[in-house]
Formats: structure tokens, C-alpha cells, sequence
């Protein structure tokens, strides 16, 4: 891409979708304000060259939540990120027509700690382009940077003719703390997390079977377009980090996820009862080099010993935040300070990602697809990617 041909050509993109359906994207958010369930789903579409792409942070507050998250200012916070990404958008068209005609698997998707529904774009919009209907949920557990839900407007309130009755009440990024022990309020949040999780499922499902919802967002998409178009007998569910927990959480909880797939997983929230009733499904870990620790991999291990749907795989070169957005829309340099990219190129490692995600995916969801091309990648074979961890688990030898 040439650098100034348009003014509005990005240099740094998200990337596309290399599968063969269009992506269209949409933001769903139920009635009864902080107990309801908001997400962005993305979806096989039809072509819609009319439609735009949809926003990739679409509201100022989510620069402030990220300030809080990162303990910058938010004036300074606000500015640098609109600065940076303010006109970054997403390759899935906004509101594009659903692409009819069969049943699609679909997959919950749970974002990370100081993270919310829209900035793991890449893996949605790449598994939707293969085939999936992915729910992306934006959690309320005061784990994202940011979050809201729409209230009515008080009668006393002024407020012009054209705009809506409804207003954005907005849940921030909660710190801990002072003295606060951490895993506490993780294993609460996680739990919360592994609720909503469940929430979209049936959400998604009531959409499919052909219920009206009311979406308290103003959108131009049809949600009757989505009747009969959810393989009920095909979910899972996928998370990133603190998401990676909610998706241990979420299987123990609900056996209609037939299989998990944890992208570099926290394991510090996950109860003790669950190490106990051990998670029956199938489970694919893919851990950065850069991010794990011991302690970590022994508890993802003790919740896989001995059961071969458990497998654990680790990318070359990778960091924690190989999986979210910011990796791809960073310039090297700010990318390597922040620790956004690590030494591997950021395309190739959501690709091996990706790959390992579908493949294990179509064994454990019996999908008739051509994903088993990348098998040898969840057993961590193939170029930058290892079996296991890169961790040394040996115990220290006495001095």
C-alpha cells in the first residue's frame, strides 16, 4: 500500500478475513440495563459493497477506560488514542445482510482484562469468514476498560426531539484495592464472566429459533434473518487471557460448549472445584513464549492430565498481546515498547492461531470443512510453533 495515496488509507490493518464467506458484523444489546447481555456478533454475509466498515473503538469512553487501565491520564489518554487508531475500522462490513441458506457452528468469545468486545476482530472476522457465527461478549464484571448499558432518560433530563429516550450508563475498569487479594475478586469476576458467556449462548439460540428480541441499539440489521441458522449441536467457546479462564469456567458449567479453546489463559481465577470435577470437554491451549510462567502451565496441566482432547501448544516469537487487535494497527517501534508485537510477524502468528483454532475446532465440533490441513499444528508441529510450553517445569535443583 502506498503511504499517502488517500487520506484515508490506513498503513496498518487489521487483517481480513482469508475464508470464503463475506463478514458483516453488528452490535446486539438486550433490555433490563446491567443484567442483560451485549456483544458484537460476526457473521457470514452477503457481499455488501454499500456497507461501511464497521468502527473499530466506537465510543471516546473506551479511550478512557484504557487510560484508567494503563494508569494514563485520560485527557492525555483519549488524545493519543484518537490520535493513533481514532479512524481505525474493522474489515467486517456494519449491518451487511446475513448470508442464508445453511446452518452455521457458532462460537462465544470472551475478551481479556482491561480488554471489551471489539478488539479481537482479527480471530472473530477470520472465523466467521470460515464459517462461524461468533458472539463476542463485552463483559459487566468491571473487568473490561470499558463498558455500558442503556438506561431510560429521567422526564426531568432535557433532550432534543430527534434523540433516543435511552442513555449510556458506563461501567469502568476496576482496580484493586489496596490490601485486596486479587484472586478473589478474580474467581467472582470469572464466574460472572462464565454467566454471560452462557447468556449470549442462549441468546443467540432464542434468535435462532425464531424469537423476537428487542436490541435496545438503533441498527438497520435483521435479527429474523438469523432464524434456523445456528447449528444448535455445534458450540464452543474461546477466550484470550482472563477469557481464557471464562472459557474453563463456561465448560464446566455448560455442556452444550462441546470444546474450548483457551488463547494464552490466566489460570489464577479458576476455582478449586473445577481442578476437582475436572472439565469433561475437549480443550486446546495456545500459549505466547513470552507471557507463561510456571505455576500457570502446571495448573493448565492438572486440569489436562492424562486426556488426549487436552492439548497445549505454544507460539515462537509471540507475546501476550499476539491476540488482540493493537498488535496489528502498532508501528514497530511502539509496538516493541509496549510489548504489542513480539519478534514473530503478527499476520503469521494469528495465523498459526487461527489454523490450530479451526483444525481443532472441526475434529471436536465434527465439522466437514478442509481444517483438517492444519492437524499437525495442535500437536505443535510445523514452522514456529512448539508441543507443550517453553516453560521449564523441572523443580529447581537444591543448592
Amino acid at each position: 500500500m502506498e503511504m499517502g495515496s488517500s487520506s484515508t488509507e490506513k498503513f496498518y490493518r487489521i487483517p481480513k478475513g482469508k475464508g470464503p464467506h463475506s463478514v458483516g458484523c453488528t452490535d446486539l444489546m438486550t433490555e433490563n440495563a446491567v443484567e442483560g447481555s451485549f456483544l458484537r456478533l460476526y457473521y457470514p454475509s452477503c457481499d455488501a459493497t454499500d456497507n461501511e466498515e464497521a468502527p473499530w473503538i466506537p465510543d471516546k469512553e473506551y479511550y478512557q477506560g484504557l487510560s484508567d487501565f494503563l494508569n494514563m491520564y485520560r485527557v492525555v489518554g483519549e488524545r493519543l488514542f484518537q490520535y493513533y487508531v481514532g479512524s481505525v475500522t474493522c474489515p467486517a462490513k456494519s449491518n451487511a445482510a446475513f448470508k442464508l441458506g445453511e446452518k452455521y457452528p457458532l462460537l462465544i468469545f470472551s475478551h481479556g482484562l482491561g480488554a471489551f468486545r471489539t478488539i479481537y476482530s482479527a480471530i472473530c472476522i477470520e472465523m466467521a469468514s470460515q464459517g462461524f457465527i461468533v458472539a463476542a461478549v463485552e463483559h459487566r464484571d468491571e473487568s473490561a476498560s470499558a463498558t455500558y448499558y442503556c438506561k431510560k432518560k429521567s422526564i426531568s433530563e432535557p433532550r432534543e426531539e430527534s434523540t433516543s429516550n435511552m442513555e449510556k450508563e458506563w461501567i469502568y475498569y476496576r482496580k484493586l484495592k489496596t490490601g485486596e487479594e486479587e484472586r478473589s475478586l478474580r474467581h467472582k469476576q470469572v464466574q460472572q464472566r462464565a454467566q454471560e458467556c452462557i447468556k449470549a449462548l442462549n441468546l443467540i439460540l432464542k434468535i435462532s429459533s425464531g424469537e423476537e428480541i428487542t436490541n435496545v441499539l438503533n441498527s438497520s440489521f435483521d435479527w429474523n434473518s438469523l432464524k434456523d441458522s445456528v447449528d444448535t449441536s455445534r458450540i464452543a467457546v474461546m477466550g484470550h487471557s482472563f477469557g481464557g479462564a471464562t472459557v474453563i469456567e463456561s465448560l464446566s458449567k455448560e455442556i452444550r460448549f462441546r470444546c474450548g479453546i483457551a488463547l494464552d489463559a490466566w489460570m489464577l481465577p479458576v476455582g478449586d472445584d473445577i481442578y476437582q470435577n475436572n472439565v469433561p470437554q475437549p480443550l486446546l491451549f495456545i500459549n505466547s513464549e513470552k507471557f507463561q510462567w510456571v505455576d500457570n502451565i502446571l495448573k493448565m496441566k492438572k486440569l489436562s492430565s492424562n486426556d488426549t482432547n487436552k492439548k497445549m501448544i505454544t507460539i515462537k516469537g509471540s507475546v501476550h498481546q499476539s491476540f488482540p487487535d493493537f498488535t496489528f494497527v502498532s508501528g514497530d517501534i511502539i509496538g516493541r515498547f509496549f510489548k504489542l508485537k513480539g519478534e514473530i510477524d503478527p499476520n503469521e502468528a494469528i495465523d498459526i492461531s487461527n489454523h490450530a483454532s479451526l483444525a481443532f475446532l472441526q475434529k471436536h465440533l465434527s465439522l466437514k470443512k478442509d481444517f483438517d490441513k492444519w492437524d499437525s499444528l495442535v500437536d505443535g508441529i510445523g514452522p514456529n510453533v512448539i508441543p507443550g510450553t517453553n516453560i521449564d517445569l523441572s523443580p529447581a535443583e537444591p543448592e
